[in-house]
């Protein structure tokens, strides 16, 4: 899914936008005990309450896609030998009221999901009449497609800090707590995907609050497929890349160009109103390098790894490899970072024999929140 097709269903998570009668949920403690089971109608909930649920579920399709919101592609023998995409194409089907397998499916999460805290799992079902229009902007009713989906999300229960809070009663303020409320998702998903404005049982979407924990035995019991190359490994198997087969030519003004034309490309994809995600590619790279003067061996060289690592023609998330927003630079004992869009500010020099990082500085310096002077020798 892209951006694009993320945001219109998003959007739907809505009081007044989508059709979702009820919101399906399951309390867990921290040891696995399931505390309740519950099931609450929409429309008896007030406005705020709707309000906080939708929040949530919108936070599953508010990943970083190709990092935090991860495809996930199931094979033919998965969805006809396996045991979860059935599960889920029967969650799907039934708008979650087949309570055999909403059951199955909390049992499967209990299992497989490790917590330090109480967690609660939360379900919605969803049908969304999917208007299709004309070139020149006009619905086609008699065309329209009908997508139905669920989404799943698991909540942190957080202990609220007690604190001095204004009791109506008393007419002051007392020392009180909060009680037990819903955090933001650690993880969630919604299935089928939604990929070029219809419904993809092939695929679904996964999101993940910390691209570092996927959440392996989550992944398994619900989906029991893998995933693609999680983001910080990309990232690292990227560089690593760069180290191994550029050596010595990888100077300072190389990684410069190669960070500055990655980000430049990624703003451009950004501007895009088709909404793909942004990726990198082997030739994209290639390219840059070329044109920092690297001889045709380092290049076939970086080819090689790139393929070996990541396979013939594979192009990475954006997001997993280039930091749109700092240029980080760092020493043992020193860390810099740059707006990218000034790292011409920024060079290495070799000064009597020893190396020097130089940034230029014409104005407003500052030290510790200190304005200072650069002064002349």
């Amino acid at each position: 899914m892209n951006r694009k097709e993320i945001g219109e269903i998003k959007r739907r998570l809505d009081k007044d936008k989508g059709n979702i009668s009820a919101v399906r949920g399951c309390y867990v403690n921290a040891k696995g005990e399931v505390i309740s089971v519950f099931r609450r109608a929409v429309g008896m909930m007030s406005e705020d309450e709707q309000k906080q649920y939708y929040a949530l579920f919108r936070k599953v399709l508010s990943g970083v896609p190709g990092k935090t919101g991860i495809d996930v592609v199931f094979t033919a023998d998965q969805m006809t030998q396996g045991q979860a995409h059935p599960l889920l194409m029967e969650l799907r089907d039934s708008a979650l009221s087949d309570e055999g397998a909403v059951s199955e499916l909390y049992q499967r999460i209990i299992d497989h999901y490790h917590s330090e805290d109480d967690y609660a799992i939360l379900l919605l079902s969803d049908i969304y009449d999917v208007p299709q229009r004309s070139a020149d902007g006009h619905r086609r009713e008699d065309e329209d497609g009908i997508f139905t989906y669920v989404l799943c999300c698991v909540c942190p229960v957080k202990q609220a800090k007690a604190g001095l809070m204004y009791s109506a009663e008393d007419q002051d303020f007392r020392d009180m707590s909060c009680g037990r409320t819903l955090s933001a998702p650690e993880l969630g998903f919604m299935f089928p995907a939604f990929d070029d404005r219809t419904s993809n049982i092939y695929n679904a979407l996964y999101y993940v609050r910390n691209a570092n924990d996927i959440h392996e035995d989550f992944v398994d019991a619900v989906f029991a497929t893998e995933l693609p190359m999680p983001g910080p490994v990309q990232k690292a198997a990227f560089e690593d890349i760069l180290q191994e087969t550029l050596k010595e030519d990888l100077s300072f003004p190389v990684m410069q160009a190669v960070s500055d034309r990655l980000r430049e490309n990624v703003e451009i994809k950004k501007q895009d109103k088709s909404g793909e995600t942004p990726v990198i590619s082997a030739p994209e790279v290639k390219t840059i390098l070329a044109d920092c003067g690297l001889p045709l061996e380092k290049l076939e060289a970086f080819d090689d790894a790139y393929e070996k690592q990541f396979g013939r023609g594979a192009s990475l998330s954006a997001a997993n490899i280039v930091d749109t927003k700092c240029l980080r630079v760092k020493t043992p004992n020193v860390s810099i970072q740059v707006n990218p869009d000034f790292s011409d500010l920024v060079e290495t020099r070799v000064i009597d024999g020893k190396k020097y990082i130089l940034i230029r500085a014409e104005e407003d310096v500052q030290i510790n929140g200190v304005a200072v002077s650069i002064l002349e020798e």
